[in-house]
């Protein structure tokens, strides 16, 4: 597949590196949900604005390809590629978060400075930005092994980088991406070996910026307050929420029956982006709930496996691009699952890979592709050492042969 490694009948030249088939089945059925469920979910939206029924299903298979094909080239890239072009892909991720405050070239869409105009389309430097923070995590953590786990100023850089990072979203604002630019850090230098006690030094002097930004800005003190009891204003702040929970609660066992939705149609707003996890449970019901979350977990299970065979054989720079990519994809999982039941404010995420989105489903799709790379190279490298293991074998059994040639050779 892709071009990967040699069949031969009898003999082979080398270690072959293979794609883990369960992660691989895993992120294409989410790919394949996502289909079906923006085409659903947005037929009532496209067409009461006079784009054609399907208009958000063809740009959705548009931008799906674009990634199919980045992570294609993805899988096919060696991942010591990005280890030496690290420090140039972050400073990339600065440029482009920069870039969104350029008058002309940045776009503000409902008040917030996301998107570059790109002419022909629009570009979410998040997207990448998030693939980037991994790779450059992943090469730190490589170089820097004994500092990370033996001493406290080894966190300084990583944390130090992330919070740039962080400032630039707040000043967007996305306080969504910020917070998991955050976590997924945190998380990457823990997986990496840092002591917990000094993750808790570092992270406890930034919970009041934390606090401060979440409440600064009035609309998102609305969302922290409304989430938590959304029927006390249900034609107001808490709008969006006893939309969603009345979409899912219809649902029941096994939903209304797909396509048959009836808080899509101009009540659930966002139904095909921030809310889409909500017309899943209303028409799938609690069935393509556990469906979407079991393909969800078995994706990041099978990541975080393989990062942990990965450290394991020597491949640490795969293993921790394993542990990254799969954080990511956790996380923005459950804060977008976590928004449409309610248990989170409101934060903007999409779901990813099934969520419509132009730059999120090409970048999040070329990050899966990194991925795939990344259990390829930790399964050659495990390949590798079963060859060495049998090696010895092979050579004591020839060994063993000969000396019963020479000894049948001499009774002759």
């Amino acid at each position: 597949m892709f071009g990967f490694g040699t069949s031969q009948a009898v003999k082979r030249q080398g270690p072959r590196g293979s794609f883990d088939p369960w992660l691989l089945v895993a992120l294409i059925g989410l790919a394949s949900v996502g289909l079906v469920m923006v085409t659903s979910s947005s037929i009532a939206v496209a067409d009461s604005s006079n784009m054609g029924a399907f208009y958000y299903l063809k740009k959705d298979l548009l931008f799906l390809s674009l990634g199919v094909l980045a992570a294609g080239v993805a899988m096919r890239t060696e991942l010591k590629l990005l280890e030496k072009n690290a420090f140039p892909l972050l400073a990339l991720a600065f440029a482009l978060l920069l870039a969104v405050f350029i008058p002309h070239f940045g776009m503000r869409i409902n008040g917030a400075r996301r998107w570059l105009n790109l002419f022909v389309t629009s570009f979410q430097p998040v997207e990448a930005v998030k693939l980037i923070l991994v790779v450059y995590l992943a090469s730190y953590l490589v170089r820097r092994r004994d500092s990370i786990e033996t001493e406290f100023l080894g966190l300084i850089k990583p944390i130090m980088v992330a919070g740039m990072l962080v400032l630039l979203l707040l000043a967007q604002p996305d306080f969504g991406s910020a917070m998991l630019v955050i976590t997924v850090t945190i998380g990457m230098v823990w997986l990496g070996g840092a002591r917990p006690i000094y993750l808790c030094g570092m992270g406890l002097p930034l919970m009041p910026l934390l606090y401060m930004a979440a409440t600064g800005e009035s609309y998102r003190m609305k969302r922290l307050t409304s989430f938590m009891n959304p029927w006390e204003h249900p034609f107001t702040d808490g709008f969006q929420l006893t939309q969603s929970l009345m979409a899912i609660g219809r649902g029941e066992w096994t939903g209304v029956g797909l396509g048959s939705s009836v808080l899509k149609l101009s009540y659930l707003p966002e139904a095909h982006t921030d809310f889409i996890f909500a017309v899943i449970g209303e028409e799938l019901g609690l069935i393509g709930i556990v469906l979407v979350m079991g393909l969800f977990a078995l994706a990041v299970g099978r990541g975080l496996a393989m990062g942990l065979k990965g450290v394991e054989v020597g491949q640490r720079f795969a293993g921790y691009v394993a542990f990254g990519v799969s954080l990511m994809l956790a996380m923005q999982a459950i804060v977008s699952v976590g928004v449409n039941l309610g248990a989170l404010p409101t934060k903007g995420l999409t779901l990813p890979l099934i969520s419509y989105g132009g730059s999120s489903m090409a970048l999040t799709c070329a990050m899966a592709g990194v991925l795939l790379r990344a259990t390829w190279e930790i399964n050659r490298a495990l390949d590798a050492r079963q060859m060495a293991k049998r090696m010895p074998e092979a050579v004591a059994a020839a060994d063993a042969n000969d000396a019963m040639r020479q000894h049948e050779a001499v009774a002759a």
